[in-house]
């Protein structure tokens, strides 16, 4: 291979968004608790040259900043001919979750990020804290009333000003959806949430097919070593039987199931040889009876109170 030359990448498939854009069904996630921006910039750009084009972000992730430098490399490198050529998803923390300062959070990601604009905008949770206190887990006396109605608007408004090509929403549920669509000119296009073979949401998936909402799994693995995280996916034997009969791995296995339900993921690994294997998905098909085996899989929500330090029984409306 000549030094100008790009190395062989991975063509991940697209859904198209609502939108109209397309998204790629595989996104790098950055989300960690323990986020260390040489490392981020190191992985993203293995990423990239690995066939990564998708990028999950936050701004309570602190991996915006090290991930612009790694687009800015790419395309000085030529891995990539143009950032069009990526799409970059971040989202809108608690603390910003309030109609005035939805606009300037997202300025904030840009200017981070070394963008002008975002394919995907995220409303991270339908919970709002005071504006100064910007953290992760929240106590309940740190958060506010969610003004779902003002804050929609004014993500159609980054929407109307080309600051995003898309806007969703995450942590979402049913009950949830249902009222946002009650008054939203512009429908969420995504709608990310904690799924995997240990919590498969049927019902929300059943939803959000019949609204055209996409939906994106987070720790599609289980987050395996998260504070909140378990080994139920990774540790599962029935997967692990899976695995071996398709001579895959148990993480191949879990993606795989999620890519045939039509659910895109963002999956998290800055391990090399673990991030080519997430995308090494696309040359086996599960059988009925991987699905009878993953049918029988114990269900468990991991991320119960999603960003509260208390428990919080009407987050995500009683749904299992």
């Amino acid at each position: 291979m000549s030094s100008t030359e790009k190395p062989a990448a991975v063509s991940v498939p697209n859904v198209v968004l609502q939108s109209s854009f397309n998204m790629p069904v595989i996104g790098f996630g950055t989300g960690s608790e323990a986020n260390d921006n040489d490392t981020i910039k190191a992985a993203a750009i293995e990423a990239i040259k690995l066939g990564y084009r998708h990028f999950d972000t936050a701004s309570i992730y602190d991996s915006e900043q090290p991930l612009g430098e790694a687009f800015a490399e790419a395309l000085q490198l030529g891995l990539i001919n143009s950032r069009d050529e990526l799409f970059i998803t971040s989202k809108l923390w608690l603390s910003d979750n309030h109609p005035h300062l939805v606009l300037p959070a997202l300025q904030n990601s840009l200017q981070n990020l070394g963008l002008e604009y975002l394919d995907l905008y995220l409303v991270h949770c339908p919970m709002s804290a005071k504006p100064e206190i910007r953290k992760f887990p929240y106590n309940e006396d740190e958060l506010v009333p969610f003004d779902m109605k003002g804050v929609w608007t004014s993500m159609e408004k980054c929407h109307s000003l080309s600051l995003t090509k898309s806007i969703g929403v995450s942590n979402f549920s049913t009950k949830k959806l249902e009222h946002l669509l009650s008054f939203a000119t512009i429908p969420p296009a995504v709608n990310q949430v904690e799924l995997n073979p240990s919590w498969q949401q049927k019902n929300l998936r059943e939803y959000c097919k019949t609204k055209n909402i996409v939906i994106t799994a987070f720790s599609p693995l289980g987050a395996k070593g998260a504070s909140w995280g378990s080994n139920d996916v990774m540790d599962s034997e029935l997967l692990k039987q899976i695995a071996h009969a398709h001579g895959k791995t148990v993480a191949q296995v879990s993606l795989r199931w999620l890519y045939e339900q039509g659910v895109t993921f963002a999956v998290k690994s800055y391990n090399k040889e673990r991030m080519k294997q997430n995308l090494d998905i696309f040359d086996f098909s599960l059988t009925n009876d991987d699905y009878q085996k993953i049918n029988h899989i114990k269900q468990e929500r991991k991320l119960k109170n999603g960003p509260a330090a208390f428990d919080l029984p009407d987050l995500f409306d009683g749904e299992n």
